[in-house]
């Protein structure tokens, strides 16, 4: 039976952070298996609705599906004292690339249950952060990790990189003023921009609409700018080691025409590993596929996951999932 989505606000490591959910919260030992998406940069949960919402149905609405933002990249409800644990971000640079990552491992450690199975779907720099996040942790239990369109490795070095390291590096602060004379607008006003900006993508999902006015609130998109500084600093040479030793829990999915990270990077990888499952999108999508496929982006993962899991999860888990997906 399908639940309602639900969005839920809290502070982890000091910082806003909202988690969209469809399934059941708190995780109980009934939960085998989670279903969690690191998002890109912005990391806004919102963006993912249609994708989750697809892929929760497809499964059968057996498992839970959750995206959890990127610290301070949500516009928290007024009732939320940002004063105390802001200034404690700050400090701690949550807001930063390896911040984000032990704010993913803290989040893990404070809402799901250690013995929770975990499906982890990664997205542009929530790929690096994955990896991460299993170098960092390598108990925590993932039965697999997907990693669509994933910014991996050289992101300065890559076209869209080469345009957006200036800006993102060196001209920064110059943004900002625009962003806050944005932020005053009226609602409808920023609706009307948003809708603008947006209008040359033809099959443009709506529910979009409303995250990227969240965006323009705030100091999200501040927050968001500063992540992507330090993605072109720091996301520079692949971790070999750490795809190596979890191989065969990793599928990669690359972009065809993706100016993040381009075609060679898929064709030396997939060189490099032989023996690894690294995929080549055949159906145009975007890097940014939310904004138009997240259904269909959805549709084909649950194919790659409903094949790999049957083999993978013991048990009942294993037969609560083939029920799932047979139903459909």
């Amino acid at each position: 039976m399908m639940d309602p989505p639900h969005t839920d606000f809290f502070y982890c490591c000091g910082a806003a952070t909202e988690l969209l959910r469809f399934g059941s919260c708190p995780l109980t030992s009934a939960h085998k298996v989670l279903f969690l998406i690191i998002p890109g940069n912005p990391g806004v949960v919102g963006f993912y609705r249609t994708f989750m919402q697809t892929l929760h149905s497809r499964c059968g609405y057996q498992h839970p599906v959750w995206a959890v933002s990127h610290a301070g990249h949500c516009a928290p409800p007024a009732s939320m004292d940002m004063i105390e644990d802001g200034a404690s971000a700050a400090e701690d640079d949550v807001f930063g690339l390896d911040g984000q990552v032990e704010h993913k491992l803290a989040f893990l450690r404070n809402h799901v249950p250690r013995e929770t199975s975990l499906v982890l779907i990664g997205h542009s720099i929530g790929c690096y952060i994955i990896l991460e996040m299993m170098k960092r942790n390598p108990e925590q239990k993932v039965l697999k990790a997907l990693l669509l369109f994933p910014t991996i490795e050289r992101m300065a070095q890559s076209p869209q990189g080469k345009v957006m390291t200036p800006v993102l590096c060196h001209m920064r602060y110059v943004v900002y003023l625009p962003l806050f004379l944005l932020s005053l607008l009226p609602d409808r006003l920023k609706v009307g921009l948003i809708r603008l900006m947006l209008g040359g993508i033809r099959s443009l999902d709506l529910t979009v609409v409303q995250p990227t006015l969240g965006l323009l609130s705030g100091d999200s998109a501040a927050n968001a700018m500063y992540l992507g500084g330090q993605e072109m600093k720091k996301v520079l040479k692949r971790d070999d080691t750490t795809i190596g030793k979890h191989l065969d829990k990793l599928i990669f999915y690359y972009g065809a025409t993706d100016h993040w990270c381009p075609l060679q990077y898929y064709h030396e990888i997939k060189q490099d590993f032989p023996l690894g499952d690294f995929r080549l999108c055949e159906n145009g999508f975007r890097h940014a596929f939310v904004l138009d496929a997240g259904r269909e982006v959805a549709e084909m993962v649950f194919e790659w996951i409903c094949e790999d899991l049957r083999s993978r999860v013991p048990g009942d888990q294993n037969a609560s999932f083939s029920a799932s997906a047979g139903r459909l």
